[in-house]
């Protein structure tokens, strides 16, 4: 397994990945040689498995083929920001409270970069195996999926929102057995899950199905114990990337799960996992077409307002609003190929 991107998310991700015993070689791969090698060194601290450092800018199309080339692995896991989304998290200037505010789409800029040149390098190298990515996927795998680059899947916010449908029906119910959930909703309702605080609109609820029959129970995303906003959600987030993860190696058994951006789709649905292939698993009676406009619709909430067919984003009035005072043209409509700018006027903002 190739782990791409060392930050705090790709390092919780390789000692999980290390210790759980499904993995015989894990390639770690990061911008930093003296925070790879530690990581590395930790990995192999605690494991039986073969850990290899790596360094690697995820954002050169060329030396990711490369690496893709060199490793042959099995799966690829995109980790990799130019920045990560906690970069901001406890400041209070104007610049960044604006841009924080405008949502998470506004940063388009750091975190599409790195997963459209994973994707772009796949493609260089002949790679055909699953990539799992963990750059705001939900938004990001929609644009991918436009340039026909979608990785496999995503990882976190529906399957996270899953984990706590799951810890609040333990608590009810004691003893009694949890039934299958399944998830559709967007990286724009995870906060709310998270806190524990429902939207008071009820069509702005994620959608929560129960057993086999897919008995509603939307209610249920926001009743488990609230976890106040810190990078301690990562960790959440690391317990709930794990079984997608194992699942999609080779000789794994199927698993049926919820979970981000299945081929490029925008939010979180059910899937199954088999053979490496990742199937939508919707409850009974429950449209695609409908689920899909549910989580276009969301998407608002980190500031889109649609992307277009060459993967050109369109921010909501609310982004464009928030920013309008700093610099309106942060919110002007975003190309793939104006990333690098964009970045650089992000940048003078928040130096």
């Amino acid at each position: 397994m190739l782990v791409i991107g060392m930050g705090n998310m790709g390092e919780r991700l390789a000692y999980r990945l290390a210790e759980g015993g499904r993995v015989r070689r894990l390639v770690l791969a990061g911008r930093s040689v003296e925070t790879v090698e530690a990581i590395a060194g930790t990995a192999a601290g605690i494991s039986d498995c073969v850990v290899e450092p790596v360094t690697v800018n995820a954002t050169r199309q060329n030396e990711v083929a490369d690496l893709l080339t060199r490793t042959r692995p099995d799966l690829v896991v995109q980790c990799a920001a130019v920045r990560g989304p906690w970069a901001l998290a406890g400041r209070e200037d104007a610049a960044a409270s604006a841009v924080l505010s405008a949502g998470l789409a506004l940063q388009l800029p750091y975190q599409l970069p790195a997963v459209l040149a994973v994707m772009r390098a796949t493609r260089d190298a002949g790679y055909t195996g699953p990539v799992a990515n963990l750059s705001f996927p939900d938004v990001t795998g929609p644009i991918l999926a436009r340039l026909g680059l979608a990785p496999t899947l995503g990882l976190g916010n529906a399957a996270m929102i899953q984990l706590r449908c799951r810890a609040a029906l333990r608590a009810a119910r004691s003893d009694a057995g949890v039934p299958r959930i399944r998830i559709i909703g967007h990286h724009s309702q995870l906060l709310g899950a998270m806190l524990s605080r429902e939207p008071a609109d009820p069509t702005d609820r994620c959608m929560v199905f129960l057993g086999e029959d897919g008995r509603r129970d939307d209610k249920l995303a926001y009743q488990a114990p609230p976890i106040m906003r810190s990078q301690r959600y990562n960790e959440v987030t690391a317990a709930a990337a794990i079984p997608a993860l194992h699942a999609l190696l080779p000789g794994a058994a199927p698993l049926r799960c919820s979970t981000a951006a299945p081929g490029g789709l925008p939010g979180g649905y059910p899937v199954r996992i088999n053979d490496g292939a990742v199937t939508l698993d919707l409850p009974p009676g429950v449209d695609r077409a409908e689920s899909i406009a549910f989580n276009e619709k969301q998407a608002r909430g980190d500031g889109v307002e649609h992307i277009d067919s060459n993967g050109t984003v369109h921010f909501a009035s609310e982004a464009r609003d928030a920013v309008a005072d700093l610099d309106p043209g942060l919110a002007d409509p975003l190309p793939v190929a104006d990333l690098e700018e964009r970045a650089r006027r992000l940048d003078a903002l928040l130096v």
